[in-house]
């Protein structure tokens, strides 16, 4: 099948280093897509399943994209943005009404598929010809385009594969993560056949649908998000289904926190290997992998090929224990799509990006003498309270640990005397109340797991906490 779409996409003009969008959801067909348009030498834009018109539009446009391949159901989004396209880009579409998507000017990937010849030579790329372009989720405005070059992204494969999943024939890598960012790209079409393992997709995460196919298609390896972990854990059928074939558990995208870790390690007997990555990287670049066991509230140590310092702001480096930016340098790095060409924001974007060689990643973080990491918060979301530095992190995990509590987030909300203020954002279980009586507790019991300055001064209740496609918690909506 890679081989027929590949021939059907060069057929209708596609070539080397042209890029072609994909809107899909975790699929073969999204598998089938990424392959054949990387086997001729084309460049794959995923885009996420549940952007905007507009924002298609805008990464259809900023990409240059050639065509765009998407799922007759996510259709919507693509339909409200095609009027807005500017370069001629055309539409794939998959699994829809044939008559209608020729009315409509589309073409049918059925068809395309039929047509293709099953013979084709793979398209040598140069060292540094564009690979892959992943765009950001768009959390602070329009998404940003990444590109990561051919060869250090076949390098960054090979080394987290050998060094944190070590995947192999036989292997099957299980998860729900979105093909569609950098952390599902990366771990679902680079890592596994870069091994020779099998994968799972999971096209919406469910614990039913998690645990029926861990079971089906014998998962030796799962990753998921923290909050994955944690509905597992509460997941009431969870002991009756077999999870023998699991030799390793592996998160990332949030925090994990020391309870999740212990409360997992011992439903399960089996740990979860927590790291840090990100789409400027393409993938991993810390992972607790690096010690014998993991370290609890700690993203590990730097993956080998990865160099990683902790500056203050004057750019020297940080003692142990002494909270700092993270800088590092890898296989990858932050490299924006035309940064020139486009707006001057995208350029500061860039020049801000990577200095002296470094890239900064706007994390806050510290090491341990033993050189574990522990992040801290992005910068952009630590608090500044009376002249002292709180990351929300932290905060949140010690309240989570609180019976009442089932989920958490912590942000620093404006205050006339101490320039800010910690403010919880909490999901109550069932059976508790919100009001003075119940935060004036959580307030007593967080004063044995954190200092008297980072408690809460301010409360408030939602049925549920805002969040990203992929999972990641929305700090912004929570002031």
């Amino acid at each position: 099948q890679v081989n027929k779409f590949g021939n059907a996409l060069k057929s209708v003009g596609v070539e080397a280093q042209d890029r072609v969008g994909i809107r899909l959801v975790n699929s073969p067909q999204a598998i089938v897509a990424i392959f054949a348009i990387e086997k001729i030498g084309a460049i794959p834009v995923p885009t996420s399943p549940l952007w905007s018109g507009e924002e298609v539009a805008f990464v259809a446009n900023d990409a240059e994209m050639k065509f765009f391949v998407v799922n007759a159901p996510l259709m919507e989004g693509a339909t409200k943005a095609k009027p807005d396209f500017k370069h001629g880009t055309k539409i794939i579409v998959i699994g829809g009404n044939a008559d209608q998507v020729k009315a409509a000017g589309d073409l049918v990937y059925e068809e395309m598929l039929e047509k293709g010849s099953p013979n084709l030579d793979a398209t040598m790329l140069k060292a540094n010809d564009v690979g892959i372009m992943l765009y950001t989720s768009g959390t602070t405005g329009m998404p940003k385009g990444c590109i990561h070059f051919a060869r250090p992204a076949i390098i960054e494969a090979q080394i987290v594969n050998k060094y944190v999943y070590k995947m192999k024939p036989g292997d099957t890598l299980g998860g729900a993560a979105p093909v569609s960012f950098a952390a599902g790209f990366g771990t679902f079409t680079l890592l596994p056949f870069e091994g020779g393992a099998a994968i799972s997709l999971i096209p919406k995460f469910t614990p039913a649908e998690m645990m029926e196919l861990i079971g089906k298609h014998k998962i030796t390896v799962l990753t998921g998000l923290p909050t994955a972990y944690r509905g597992l854990m509460k997941y009431p059928d969870f002991k009756k289904y077999d999870t023998s074939s699991i030799r390793m558990y592996t998160s990332g995208g949030d925090a994990l926190g020391a309870e999740t870790l212990e409360g997992w390690t011992k439903l399960t007997g089996l740990p979860i290997w927590e790291g840090l990555g990100g789409t400027e990287m393409l993938h991993l670049v810390t992972s607790n992998t690096m010690n014998p066991a993991p370290v609890p509230n700690s993203i590990g140590k730097p993956i080998p090929g990865v160099q990683v310092r902790v500056i203050d702001a004057e750019g020297k480096d940080c003692k142990p224990g002494e909270v700092g930016s993270m800088i590092l340098k890898g296989a990858s790095g932050s490299l924006y799509w035309k940064p020139y060409e486009n707006d001057n924001k995208l350029l500061k974007s860039q020049k801000k990006g990577v200095v002296n060689g470094w890239n900064q990643m706007g994390d806050a973080v510290y090491a341990n003498e033993d050189g574990n990491i522990f992040f801290v918060s992005r910068e952009d979301d630590m608090i500044k309270s009376s002249g002292y530095r709180i990351g929300p992190a932290e905060v949140e995990d010690a309240i989570a640990k609180h019976p009442a509590v089932a989920d958490v987030g912590v942000v620093g909300v404006p205050d006339p005397d101490k320039g800010q203020i910690t403010k919880a954002v909490l999901v109550l279980k069932p059976g508790f109340e919100a009001g003075d009586k119940l935060y004036d507790e959580i307030k007593e019991f967080l004063k044995e797991h954190v200092a008297i300055y980072k408690l809460p001064r301010v409360f408030e209740v939602l049925d549920a906490l805002p969040r990203t496609p992929t999972g990641k918690l929305l700090r912004r909506k929570l002031r």
